[in-house]
């Protein structure tokens, strides 16, 4: 399954998230800090969604009440 999500309140304006049986297969990030997405991107391949949920829900990007990291949690919590 192809999530489509459009983040809110961060500098990333798409994120493309592919989701089979319960994994995170791929995670592909338009705009915001686009190194620091790689990274993140690389490290949720292969993983739970629950488990990315558990560990990236509730960061914060300086004073924003969210970040790219939160939304992503965001997003893989609406497809349940």
């Amino acid at each position: 399954m192809i999530i489509n999500y459009q983040p809110k309140g961060v500098c990333s304006r798409q994120m493309l998230i592919d989701v089979e049986d319960g994994i995170v297969k791929s995670l592909q990030v338009v705009g915001g800090c686009n190194g620091n997405l790689q990274g993140i991107s690389k490290l949720v391949e292969g993983m739970k969604v629950e488990d990315v949920v558990s560990r990236l829900e509730g960061i914060h990007c300086g004073a924003k009440p969210t970040s790219c990291p939160d939304q992503l949690a965001q997003a893989l919590k609406q497809m349940n």
